[in-house]
């Protein structure tokens, strides 16, 4: 099976195939087509996005496309950024630009109220008109600066209690045990084994 990553973002195609490398499958992604398109994200719900991005690569590819949506959502805020999580800023901020904002925003919040989860969901468009989606969610709460360099998003806010740290100050490995692309990805890859199994030799 040869399977795309709906996405333009690097760091997002990092992180996914470290988490499918042990699959049989080939991972391709932008840097294997011409003209990859970047699809916009008109979705109300990180599901609706997922699906949108998944079934538009994989009609332009021709191949099975794997899209997530991922979201922060912040109780003090009322869910907010969710769906708006990569462009709370505006458009064609930095990463910085979007912390900077949900630090702003939480402003004289206190500890115990800055309560948070990051999910992630992901869509799987087979190819053949069919997708399925499966999601995965971390939770944890808002620190009142920026701390760390690993990772990307919101990582450098996001404290985790089990670990006593931040996404931000956590290797790639350890990340991945616990976070929602992580989660959401053990549940695709179930889905992946699944279908490889009932597909001919």
């Amino acid at each position: 099976m040869q399977l795309v990553l709906a996405t333009n973002n690097q760091d997002k195609v990092r992180e996914i195939k470290q988490l499918l490398n042990d699959l049989p499958v080939t991972i391709l992604t932008a840097d294997d087509f011409q003209d990859f398109p970047d699809i916009e994200e008109t979705g109300s719900t990180l599901e609706e996005n997922a699906r949108l991005k998944a079934n538009g690569i994989a009609k332009f590819t021709g191949q099975a496309a794997l899209a997530d949506d991922s979201g922060l959502e912040v109780d003090a805020l009322d869910g907010a950024p969710g769906v708006y999580s990569s462009r709370y800023a505006g458009v064609n901020v930095t990463y910085d630009d979007n912390n900077q904002k949900l630090l702003k925003q939480l402003h004289g919040v206190s500890q115990k109220q800055r309560s948070a989860r990051f999910r992630c969901v992901i869509a799987i468009d087979w190819g053949d008109g069919t997708t399925d989606t499966c999601e995965g969610a971390c939770e944890g709460f808002i620190a009142e600066d920026v701390i760390g360099h690993e990772g990307f998003g919101y990582d450098p806010v996001f404290y985790y209690p089990p670990a006593d740290k931040r996404f931000s100050e956590m290797t790639t490995a350890e990340k991945n045990e616990v976070s929602h692309r992580g989660l959401a990805l053990e549940a695709a890859k179930g889905l992946i084994l699944q279908r490889l199994s009932r597909s001919p030799d």
